[in-house]
């Protein structure tokens, strides 16, 4: 409910402001918030040659008839003149996002059909381990700990089975697992859900955690600086396990407090202290290793677990054959089942991406995010804070929105600052400290019709406050 107001304002909002644009002249037509994409200059105005300044007139006049010239103004980089068939295009600035339709078109084919695929294949994966009863065991061995933190949940509950693998993705940086493992934890947390309309206590626990996005192997984070040439792209490893693990405890407590769970609980705090001390221990052992030593070890260890699971899957799914035959079925027939039902997930959930990722398109390109991100700027600055910090805060602030649009930002700050700026390694803590917080909702909400959200979202926007205060704390500490 408060997400779909939200969405709401967004997009009437950032329609009263384009067009709001038009007419103060600030564009010379909206068509570029349909059809453009993300990069593409964008027209301010047309004019005839002879009211162009005379420097631009005279390079102009020196063109043959009916050609197209494209000169740059000296004073704005940003401005460019196109000229063609007596008329002069001015072109100033790029959008910052993909138009409406570019949207559509690119959320089916670039992100919902390869995460229709990644549900076939893990959706299957999972139809084999509840069949052969390897999903039965994990949950009855953490049992013990899941109804202390999800009282709600039964005993031995399937779903714990499911949380437990979400949550070991997320925490290897297997963020292709991770989604089919969490989509299914919201399914069979939806079978207990009392209402079905509202999000259960459960599973607001779950979508908190699962968004904090406690993390060991920032992958993606390491690519992106190797690529940029950084002297250690993994240097910002620890500062990113760190702040998502402090994210991930404030998520724990916040709803904890909510939901009135006992923290007094002695298999709680013993779980605790345990990853408390796994974290350390694997921070320990990758920070006594040279740079070749720290890019072999997180390039693999991912991989290599991934590769574990699906085999230990197979393996023990062949070992248990008499339990698919007793359920009337084979290995592969209950493969491809689960395959089927994670395709149809897919479908269910593209709609409710679609809106939320257009809407985030208008609201990128009517300009008011970027209004809104130097207003905040300009407040940090004037509050004493670091110019290398203010420049970072855009991948901070769209964060929560758009994993690819603050993505842009985080590669375009190490292209612009360098890659071992503090500006570029901060953006990096950014972008690996927490989820994109209005996407997950509108994929694991809507995957299963949850209409009411409760306080799911305030919360989920909290813990993204406490990271980004976190990370800068890190990020000032450490570089």
């Amino acid at each position: 409910m408060v997400l779909s107001r939200f969405w709401l304002v967004i997009f009437i909002s950032s329609i009263i402001f384009i067009v709001f644009s038009l007419f103060t002249a600030n564009t010379y037509t909206i068509d570029y918030v349909l059809n453009g994409k993300k990069d593409d200059p964008i027209l301010v105005s047309e004019k005839f040659a002879e009211q162009l300044p005379a420097f631009i007139k005279d390079s102009i006049k020196k063109a043959p008839e009916q050609t197209m010239i494209i000169n740059r103004d000296t004073l704005n980089a940003d401005t460019t003149y196109v000229y063609k068939n007596k008329t002069v295009k001015i072109y100033s600035g790029v959008q910052k996002s993909d138009g409406l339709l570019p949207t559509c078109k690119s959320t089916l084919l670039e992100l919902i059909l390869p995460l229709m695929a990644y549900l076939a294949f893990f959706c299957g994966l999972m139809e084999l381990l509840i069949i052969s009863g390897a999903s039965g065991k994990l949950a009855k061995a953490l049992s013990p700990v899941f109804v202390k933190v999800f009282p709600s949940i039964p005993k031995n509950h399937p779903s714990i089975s499911y949380m437990t693998l979400n949550f070991a993705a997320n925490f290897l940086g297997l963020d292709s697992a991770a989604t089919p493992f969490g989509l299914k934890a919201m399914e069979s947390l939806q079978e207990i859900n009392p209402d079905k309309d509202k999000a259960s206590d459960a599973q607001i626990m779950f979508m908190c955690l699962h968004a904090s996005g406690l993390t060991l192997i920032a992958t993606s984070i390491i690519g992106y600086r190797a690529a940029a040439n950084a002297s250690n792209p993994a240097d910002v490893m620890l500062p990113c396990i760190i702040t998502s693990f402090i994210g991930t405890i404030a998520a724990f407590l916040i709803v904890g407090i909510k939901q009135k769970i006992n923290f007094k609980s002695a298999s709680l705090v013993i779980v605790l202290m345990t990853l408390i001390a796994g974290i350390v221990g694997l921070l320990m052992y990758v920070n006594h290793l040279d740079l070749i030593g720290k890019n072999y070890f997180t390039s693999n260890l991912s991989a290599l677990i991934l590769i574990g699971i699906i085999a230990f899957t197979l393996i023990f799914s062949f070992i248990h054959e008499k339990k698919f035959t007793e359920a009337s079925t084979t290995v592969f027939e209950s493969f491809v089942v689960g395959a089927n039902n994670g395709v149809k997930t897919g479908v269910t959930i593209f709609p409710y991406v679609l809106g939320m990722l257009v809407a985030i398109s208008l609201f990128r390109n009517s300009g008011l995010f970027e209004i809104i991100s130097n207003w905040i700027a300009f407040i940090f600055s004037n509050m004493g804070v670091s110019k290398q910090i203010t420049d970072a805060l855009p991948v901070a602030l769209l964060r929560p929105f758009s994993s690819a649009g603050s993505r842009g930002f985080l590669i375009d700050s190490m292209n612009t600052f360098g890659a071992d700026s503090l500006t570029a390694r901060l953006s990096s803590i950014f972008q690996c400290s927490a989820e994109s917080t209005f996407y997950v909702i509108a994929v694991y909400f809507g995957s299963v019709n949850i209409k009411n959200t409760r306080y799911a979202l305030g919360t989920m926007l909290i813990v993204d406050l406490i990271c980004v205060i976190t990370a800068i704390f890190v990020a000032t500490w450490f570089f």
